[in-house]
């Protein structure tokens, strides 16, 4: 996610609403029930962006797995291979109190090797060794913790547009799965799966989670105040001079809260940067390299062969 990862409750939002429309919550006019739906258009209208990113491991037994409680959207999954269990014991009165498995950075920030960065339950984390391999990391204790080396490419099929945007589902692999009812049911009995997947927007007691940002403040704001004046105009108030004032200020609060989503970071500027970057090399200069003709004047060795006609 490339936004500030900071949220509130619904029940925080409407305490602003309701300081704001003192009067009218006084009179008995607001009611949190009928305007809940309106945040949760507003999260579907700001994207898949202000959802977090989160990673889990899976236990498949008996074909089937469950899937995490605040599933939303699966970006990718793999089938892990064998692993390997490290414990670490404690000594003395030494109460553990933090995660010592290294957390993976976004590209352009410094290396595992070099950070203090720590992740709680699981991560990939590259090596620090020259192989430039990556390892799958769950912590499962306080004390003890698994590494998977070899995973699969695991196929996602059965699933509609509402959860799933993934690339698994075009993959060519022999393990296929499927999201039904809550669970994922695989074509193996058992197993591990690790999954990325994009959270509800919910906290772990089931109420609703908006983004905390000023520009989308208020754009939450202004929605909830129109629909609350829209339907004090059903209920024969004379309010239409104060909803058509709040219709003016949702429209540019809208534009200001999409603006501020949609605009990449850093990050993801420089991933861009890099593809496109590669893209002309192999379109405009790779072609001519790999089927340039050597000169034998400038190429020459004990080893040199003239019939050779392009260099590798």
């Amino acid at each position: 996610m490339s936004v500030s990862q900071q949220y509130r409750t619904f029940s925080q939002l409407m305490e602003d609403v309701s300081i704001d429309f003192s009067t009218y919550a006084l009179e008995g006019m607001i009611e949190p029930q009928q305007l809940i739906k309106v945040a949760t258009r507003v999260n579907y209208d700001l994207g898949l962006k202000i959802h977090r990113t989160k990673e889990v491991i899976i236990d498949v037994e008996h074909g089937r797995g469950q899937l995490p409680m605040d599933f939303k959207y699966i970006n990718y999954a793999f089938r892990c291979g064998s692993y390997t269990i490290n414990n670490t014991m404690p000594s003395g009165t030494h109460i553990e109190t933090f995660n010592d498995v290294p957390y993976v950075p976004a590209p352009g920030q410094v290396s595992p090797c070099n950070t203090d960065d720590t992740c709680k339950d699981v991560c990939v984390i590259k090596t620090c060794n020259d192989t430039n391999s990556h390892q799958l990391v769950q912590r499962v204790g306080p004390n003890n913790f698994r590494t998977f080396s070899t995973w699969t490419e695991l196929r996602i099929k059965g699933v509609n547009d509402k959860v799933c945007y993934c690339p698994s589902l075009g993959a060519q692999a022999l393990d296929i799965a499927e999201i039904k009812d809550g669970f994922l049911i695989t074509t193996f009995r058992t197993g591990k799966i690790y999954m990325s997947y994009q959270g509800d927007m919910v906290n772990s007691d089931g109420d609703l989670l908006v983004l905390d940002q000023p520009y989308c403040n208020e754009y939450y704001e202004y929605a909830i105040k129109q629909r609350i004046l829209e339907n004090m105009v059903w209920q024969g108030e004379n309010v239409s001079q104060q909803l058509q004032l709040i219709e003016g200020r949702l429209r540019a609060s809208r534009n200001n809260a999409l603006s501020f989503v949609n605009t990449p970071d850093f990050a993801e500027m420089r991933k861009l940067w890099t593809m496109n970057r590669r893209a002309q090399y192999h379109n405009y200069y790779n072609m001519f390299l790999s089927y340039a003709p050597v000169n034998p004047r400038v190429v020459s060795g004990p080893n040199f062969t003239p019939t050779s006609t392009t260099v590798q």
